[in-house]
């Protein structure tokens, strides 16, 4: 259970998040909405500790958040992760690619340039893509959406998202390529 209480933020003299408190449940979806300015973006970016709070607490089970240092602020980063507005997808990677690279921080550097992905990443990217209903999408399809389609080109930064917060599946590995349908 992710806790907020009290949490604040002011730049300079001016409050860019004032005396927020919400508890979010484990295994919760939960939208962050708002105009722009409102604050939302440097909420999340507190919760992830790329910024800290002026004020208030962040707690996430039984660990205080705003007291993470070294080591244990790196692993907390790398558990919550965060998918920036530009996500910045590499557009020659296919769509399984581009969510294998959420696993970056558990794989060694040569296995990552040659990509030699584990299965069990393999099977967490997959059941990633099956959270968000897209699995029907061949693996290889290309990261490119048209850019007609707000809402298609959205959709890898969830999958990457969800890959980073994901613990492996007990599913068994699939193959990482489709044949591309006529």
């Amino acid at each position: 259970m992710l806790v907020l209480d009290g949490v604040a933020r002011h730049f300079n003299n001016k409050a860019a998040v004032s005396d927020v408190s919400l508890t979010i449940g484990s295994g919760s979806f939960v939208g962050v909405i708002g105009r722009s300015g409102a604050g939302k973006s440097t909420l999340l970016r507190m919760v992830n500790r790329l910024v800290d709070p002026t004020a208030g607490s962040i707690r996430f089970g039984d660990v205080d958040v705003t007291r993470l240092k070294g080591q244990a602020l790196r692993d907390w980063r790398a558990r919550c992760a965060m998918i920036f507005q530009q996500f910045n997808l590499v557009g020659r990677l296919d769509v399984l690619t581009n969510v294998l690279m959420g696993r970056l921080n558990t794989v060694s550097t040569p296995r990552s340039m040659l990509q030699l992905w584990k299965d069990e990443d393999r099977a967490v990217a997959l059941s990633a893509l099956e959270q968000f209903d897209i699995r029907r999408l061949p693996p290889s399809a290309p990261t490119a959406f048209p850019a007609a389609s707000s809402s298609a080109s959205r959709l890898p930064a969830r999958w990457c998202r969800s890959l980073r917060s994901s613990s492996p599946t007990s599913r068994s590995p699939r193959s990482t390529r489709a044949t591309p349908r006529s």
